[in-house]
């Protein structure tokens, strides 16, 4: 019965370490809690009973037991007065939050530990956008949380009762986000282009989505990966980047496929593979997708990216006159700002990429087909469409390396080291000179070509991630080796 921490997105832990069906119960009663003490779940504005629905959608992905978590928190949400919408199977993440927004709930609950190892299950929780909340929301759901082995602080009411009266609702959410999805893009043309088209499902939520959306026409779609499987083989974890993609890219390369789509575990992140089977970073996805709605669709508006992505968006937002903000790593800093700015695309560097008209969250789904919408309008295969991307902002290279933190006394030491540079001069990078250094959210290291380095600690992991990109292809490794060093790793 080990504290609970609600980091980046929520909460995380260890299937039957830490992630137990008790602490469940205990997350999803301070997520009540939250929700009924809000503003909104209160039921007033300015003081004044209002008529918002009390209601709440609960979902979940395809781990081990993940269908039985979420029934558990959703007996205690309908415990404490909430009207319950439990997804009636296993459920992409940005569908959860889009039917958070589309019901007029104040919230989500989503049991998923999304890219994490097997081993992990996850507690997301979203706003009544559909967005992540943030970290003064997270704080305050942390707060209510009853202490370990406090049973008469956990209110519920068994599944099979609540639904019998009403308090439980199962439904299938499906039907209406995929209405919605109709008025942002139009997928006859991708039918109709006779591509091919492998799909990787790394064994998650997303599985059989692009088939429904693309089937039925010229297009041929290919899923691999798409049963259910816990354990994620022939990947380390359902993560949309190498390792973990090169099964899928070697099934593309292998069918001379036109590309490969790739979604996580929870089918919120995008992961892109070219008509050679070779992977596109995620820092050039996001490039590829901003330099789509400002050249192809013709769309205007800001961009929100955190710290740790392109440099590529700041070089676009010049040459096509929109402002670009910078925030922290994390969602429940890229939802707020989107809302806030009215942006026009919002994303990571961990290939999650959000769109205006939508909701403030990452969806995998939508990502993908705008990518294949881009190379159907263009008439231009992946590589093709780098091509016009570089030709704009210059080629850009980036690779990341993480590091397991064995305890905290590895991360004490790092922090420490990297503390202490903040006041040191003459640091030098792969031979680059750092000109620049911004502390928001890690450690970043701007370099005299406009490259940069950042150290962080991740939000959701024990791990600390060392991120470079530059224009310096040869220099790519020494500066991640260089920033290893500088935190003692």
């Amino acid at each position: 019965m080990s504290d609970i921490k609600f980091g980046t997105d929520g909460w995380r832990g260890r299937i039957a370490d830490d992630y137990t069906y008790a602490n469940v119960r205990r997350a999803a009663q301070a997520f009540a809690t939250f929700l009924i003490n809000s503003d909104q779940g209160s039921g007033k504005q300015n003081g004044q009973q209002t008529d918002r629905q009390t209601s709440v959608v609960v979902g979940y992905d395809k781990r081990f037991s993940a269908e039985h978590f979420a029934a558990t928190a959703a007996e205690v949400l309908a415990g404490n007065g909430l009207h319950v919408y439990l997804t009636h199977t296993a459920t992409p993440t940005p569908v959860i939050s889009f039917s958070a927004k589309n019901k007029g709930a104040l919230g989500a609950a989503n049991i998923t530990a999304s890219h994490n190892p097997p081993e992990d299950c996850g507690f997301k929780v979203r706003d009544e956008n559909g967005g992540a909340v943030d970290p003064e929301g997270l704080a305050q759901i942390e707060s209510h949380i009853p202490a370990a082995g406090d049973e008469a602080a956990i209110r519920r009411i068994p599944l099979r009762q609540a639904v019998q009266e009403g308090k439980i609702e199962i439904f299938d959410a499906k039907p209406a986000y995929l209405a919605h999805l109709a008025g942002l893009i139009d997928v006859q043309p991708i039918k109709d282009a006779g591509l091919k088209i492998v799909v990787d499902n790394m064994w998650g939520n997303g599985a059989g989505w692009l088939t429904e959306i693309l089937g039925g026409s010229k297009t041929e779609i290919i899923e691999v990966h798409a049963e259910r499987n816990p354990i994620y083989p022939e990947m380390q974890r359902p993560e949309p980047i190498p390792p973990n993609v090169d099964a899928g890219l070697a099934v593309g390369k292998r069918l001379g496929a036109d590309c490969v789509c790739i979604m996580d575990g929870d089918a919120d992140r995008c992961g892109f593979g070219d008509e050679h089977g070779e992977f596109i970073d995620q820092l050039r996805v996001f490039g590829l997708l901003a330099y789509y709605m400002l050249e192809v669709r013709g769309w205007r508006g800001p961009i929100v990216k955190t710290i740790s992505t392109t440099s590529m968006l700041d070089k676009l937002g010049k040459l096509y006159g929109v402002p670009v903000v910078n925030t922290g790593v994390g969602f429940k800093y890229v939802a707020p700002a989107m809302l806030e700015h009215n942006a026009m695309i919002g994303g990571e560097e961990s290939g999650g990429y959000a769109f205006q008209n939508h909701v403030p969250e990452r969806d995998g789904i939508l990502a993908n087909l705008y990518l294949l919408d881009f190379m159907v309008r263009t008439g231009k295969k992946p590589t093709q469409l780098l091509d016009l991307l570089f030709a704009k902002v210059g080629e850009h290279f980036y690779d990341r390396i993480d590091t397991r933190l064995t305890d905290n006394q590895m991360k004490a030491t790092a922090k420490a080291k990297l503390d202490a540079l903040r006041a040191e001069d003459g640091i030098t990078l792969g031979g680059h000179k750092v000109v620049e250094k911004v502390t928001v959210d890690g450690y970043k290291f701007v370099m005299d070509d406009g490259g940069w380095l950042l150290v962080r600690f991740s939000g959701t992991e024990p791990l600390i991630r060392v991120y470079t990109e530059s224009t310096d292809k040869a220099a790519v490794q020494a500066i991640l080796a260089d920033g290893q060093k500088l935190a003692g790793l």
